[in-house]
């Protein structure tokens, strides 16, 4: 699959309806549209939006964008938040699925009824199987819609053992920044892990594998990965990154 996760305040939903169906096309059909709320400093600060009601904001774009995604015809929505007349000229449509960036229990809810699922990032396999699933899945169920996709966000880094240690500092490094952010605060404090490190799944081929096979007991459908590479020079950080994208397209069928 192909997935990509858009900040709401970003573009506008007739607009997002627009780009996807380029991303798509390209993707084989394959293209999976994540959508979320980001976080406050990059929302009020950086674009001057208000932040205070992200749960309502996202329900309200999902009014516009629902019919938007299934055109052709008009998109008229009039809500709390938008007020939108749109003519479109569509023929040739596929359906895209739509994932929400749900972490929290009422974004979680709006997931289960109103789209295919959430992509997390933060969560381990505790957040997921005790906090993330039961909200999602219960208002997927009140809603009448099908079991929702959980994708987790996992970083990997296939490595000797005496490596792990330095490939957990690595990722503390380059990925911790996200950890500031309350709405991932409020996620660590679900499951056990205390930072992005105690995420990642690294080690030998055995440990990667066993590490992704907990996130699917933990009740996750996918995994979008994120390359941890290790080393001292470019050469060596590229090396890694080969090594450990080889390990996951070899584990990519055996664990659908």
């Amino acid at each position: 699959m192909a997935t990509g996760i858009a900040n709401i305040y970003a573009r506008d939903a007739v607009a997002m309806a627009n780009a996807q169906r380029g991303l798509n096309e390209q993707s084989g059909n394959r293209f999976l549209l994540g959508l979320g709320v980001s976080h406050k400093p990059l929302v009020s600060d950086m674009r001057g939006h208000s932040y205070g009601r992200p749960v309502p904001t996202m329900r309200a774009y999902l009014d516009v964008l629902d019919p938007a995604l299934a055109g052709p015809g008009r998109v008229d929505v009039h809500n709390e938040r938008f007020r939108v007349h749109n003519p479109l000229d569509i023929t040739d449509l596929a359906p895209t699925p739509v994932l929400l960036a749900a972490l929290g229990p009422a974004m979680l809810r709006l997931a289960g009824e109103r789209t295919g699922g959430t992509i997390l990032w933060m969560a381990d396999e505790r957040a997921i199987g005790s906090h993330v699933v039961p909200h999602i899945t219960r208002a997927a169920e009140a809603a009448g819609r099908p079991a929702p996709r959980i994708v987790a966000g996992v970083p990997v880094c296939l490595c000797r053992d005496e490596e792990v240690d330095a490939a957990v500092a690595r990722t503390n490094r380059i990925l911790a920044e996200a950890e500031v952010s309350p709405n991932y605060q409020r996620l660590l404090d679900r499951g056990d892990a205390r930072g992005v490190g105690d995420i990642l799944a690294a080690g030998s081929e055995s440990a990667v594998e066993k590490r992704l096979r907990a996130f699917a007991d933990a009740g996750a459908t996918d995994v979008s990965v994120r390359v941890v590479p290790i080393g001292e020079n470019r050469d060596e950080l590229i090396a890694s990154l080969h090594r450990t994208r080889a390990l996951l397209a070899s584990l990519a069928a055996s664990l659908q």
